[in-house]
C-alpha cells in the first residue's frame, strides 16, 4: 500500500537496479596469425584498440605469419580490415638486405680498386720524377754529331 498521505493513488518511483552494459561492442578487432608450420594451431589476439590491432598484426608479420585482421561489425558479425603476408615480407626483406650487402661490397671493392689505382699512379709520378732528377743532374753530351743535347737545361743559344 502506498504510505503517501497527500496522493494515494499514486505509485512511488521506485529507483531500478543497475543492469550490465547492453550496447554493441563495435570497437572489437580481432588479429589471426597462422603459420606454415602449424597451420592448424593460430593465434587469435582480441583487442578494442586499432593501433593495437596493428601492432600486433605487425609483430606476428615480423615472425612469419599470415595475419587477418577484422573488425567487428556488431552481432557477431566480423569484416575484414586488411591482410598481411608475413612470408612474402620476409622474404623481400631478405632479398633487399642482400642487394644492400652486395651494392655495399661492390662499392668497397671499387674504393680498394681506386685507391690502388692511385697509389700506383703516385709511384709511377715518383719514379718519373727520380728519373726526370737524375736526367737533370747529368752534364750535357752531345749525342750526335748534329750537336743535339740530352738534357734540359740547356739553353736555346746553344743548341
Amino acid at each position: 500500500m502506498n504510505r503517501n498521505k497527500k496522493h494515494p493513488d499514486r505509485i512511488p518511483h521506485r529507483r531500478r537496479g543497475t543492469t550490465p552494459d547492453r550496447t554493441k561492442n563495435t570497437r572489437g578487432f580481432l588479429v589471426t596469425g597462422s603459420w606454415d608450420q602449424r597451420p592448424d594451431h593460430p593465434a587469435v589476439k582480441p583487442t578494442s584498440d586499432r593501433a593495437a590491432a596493428r601492432r600486433i598484426a605487425r609483430d606476428m608479420a615480423d615472425k612469419g605469419a599470415y595475419v587477418i585482421v577484422e573488425e567487428h561489425r556488431g552481432h557477431g558479425q566480423w569484416r575484414t580490415l586488411y591482410e598481411v603476408d608475413g612470408p612474402t615480407l620476409l622474404a623481400d626483406r631478405r632479398r633487399a638486405a642482400d642487394e644492400e650487402r652486395r651494392r655495399i661490397e661492390e662499392e668497397q671493392r671499387a674504393a680498394a680498386a681506386a685507391e690502388a689505382a692511385r697509389v700506383a699512379a703516385a709511384e709511377q709520378a715518383a719514379r718519373d720524377r727520380d728519373a726526370l732528377a737524375r736526367l737533370m743532374v747529368r752534364p750535357p753530351v752531345a749525342r750526335d754529331q748534329c750537336g743535339r743535347r740530352d738534357a734540359r737545361h740547356v739553353t736555346g743559344a746553344q743548341r
